[in-house]
């Protein structure tokens, strides 16, 4: 049996995937998380085979949990099933260790032949996105960039993300103006929506 876990932060989606997998003769749905940490807990203390997870979710995204379960070499592998049909997205998940990458629109059989794929040691990706992820264009942004202004784009000030992730005010607001300088965007807000529709964030 292939063991996986669902990360998705919308308790319906949550609900119909695990319903729809456990209808598959070699699925097991060992678990379900509501956010990207509650997942990273599950997957330390179940270890599945596979790990399903949406990208945007609270305290953690899916590209996030991706890069923990890397880092903690745990073996699970990471499909991700996403709205987001964006390259930036792709190339992201991509260079985290994700081995599948599906839009939520799949036929559900074509999610159990990704899980099977990866499992196996192969690679999943939605072929509208595979030929598309080599023409868009390369992310300006380093890591600490995007969280900055991933917070900044949920309308937090600089104190308040300088707080969150243990910075000073200043060093934030040097990263928020290198990522509005690296984009041309004309403010704060206007860098996080470019980077955002980009796949960046």
């Amino acid at each position: 049996m292939i063991r996986v876990l669902i990360a998705e932060d919308q308790k319906l989606v949550l609900g119909a995937l695990s319903a729809l997998l456990r209808l598959e003769p070699d699925v097991e749905v060992v678990a379900g998380a509501c956010d990207g940490r509650e997942a990273l807990a599950l997957c330390e203390r179940l270890v599945p085979d596979i790990v399903l997870t949406d990208i945007e979710m609270p305290h953690m995204t899916g590209i996030e949990l991706a890069q923990a379960l890397a880092g903690r070499k745990l073996a699970c592998r990471v499909v991700v099933v996403t709205t987001f049909a964006r390259s930036g997205y792709l190339r992201r998940a991509m260079e985290a260790g994700v081995r599948g990458y599906l839009l939520k629109d799949a036929p559900v059989d074509a999610l159990a032949d990704a899980i099977r794929v990866v499992h196996g040691g192969g690679r999943a990706i939605a072929p509208e996105l595979a030929l598309e992820s080599w023409n868009g264009g390369s992310d300006p942004l380093t890591e600490r960039e995007r969280q900055v202004l991933r917070l900044a784009g949920e309308g937090r000030s600089s104190a308040e993300i300088a707080r969150q992730v243990h910075l000073s005010e200043g060093t934030v607001r040097n990263y928020l103006s290198e990522a509005i300088s690296k984009l041309g965007a004309a403010n704060r807000v206007e860098a996080y929506r470019m980077a955002r529709d980009a796949g960046w964030l």
